[in-house]
């Protein structure tokens, strides 16, 4: 546990040495504010019509917390990708592979401590996220139980994406190729279900149920699904799993 600790802060200072945790978390806080801002204005401009904030039919949930959390997951989908695709590629190319290989850390100590330090940084991200429903907290009555269940899922889907970026980085030395692919992966992942609208065979399902989205559907809803946890959590399992055969295998 100690060797997964050291990569940890190893990587977590790296993170904030280099601009790329700065740029990631700058660009998710402008992107996702202005998508609450739009959302919000909307809602409040229906409401006055309405009476007070969140009356009538309006529900600040289902209007603002639900289509904010998808859009924060399609900014997890463009930003991931940069967080992931330096993991190993770039000590690959810098040469530093071979000092890990050769270290009294075990291997599986090396790759959960890069992923849980890329972690750490989608909590940062989600941290964010916490202060939009804050908000919408102190001036109106959502349902918090349902915007726990949507931050879940949110991390639930990223720390999927966090897992298949890393076995992604660790084909390549170049970070840029890394990033390109696991983007493309990632958004195969998202429009999977898109597949069920040309046919409704046994194949077309399987893809369908490999779909991101339709997992998170049940989380932005407020609804604590296990199928779609077990899902998830397959998911990043199966992505540490295939980076520790792909390192034993370059060995």
């Amino acid at each position: 546990m100690s060797g997964m600790f050291a990569v940890m802060r190893k990587e977590w200072k790296t993170y904030f040495i280099t601009p790329a945790a700065y740029v990631v978390v700058a660009l998710f806080a402008f992107i996702s504010a202005f998508f609450f801002y739009s959302m919000l204005s909307v809602f409040v401009l229906q409401s006055l019509g309405g009476g007070e904030f969140g009356g009538g039919n309006l529900n600040v949930n289902t209007q603002v917390l639900q289509p904010l959390t998808f859009d924060i997951g399609i900014t997890l989908l463009f930003l991931l990708p940069m967080v992931t695709m330096r993991l190993y590629a770039e000590e690959t190319r810098g040469g530093t592979m071979e000092l890990l290989k050769t270290s009294p850390i075990r291997r599986l100590d090396i790759i959960l401590g890069k992923f849980f330090a890329a972690f750490g940084l989608l909590l940062v991200l989600l941290l964010i996220t916490c202060l939009y429903v804050a908000i919408i907290a102190h001036y109106g009555q959502p349902d918090l139980r349902e915007a726990a269940v949507s931050l879940l899922g949110l991390a639930l889907l990223g720390a999927a994406f966090l897992s298949i970026g890393l076995l992604i980085s660790s084909f390549t030395r170049n970070q840029i190729v890394a990033g390109v692919i696991t983007f493309v992966l990632f958004l195969l992942l998202w429009v999977a279900d898109w597949v069920t609208a040309y046919g409704n065979g046994v194949i077309s399902h399987l893809i369908s149920y490999m779909s991101v989205t339709s997992h998170l559907q049940n989380f932005t809803q407020g609804v604590l699904d296990l199928k779609d946890v077990i899902f998830y959590l397959s998911l990043i399992v199966a992505g540490l799993f295939l980076t520790a055969r792909r390192m034993e295998l370059a060995e």
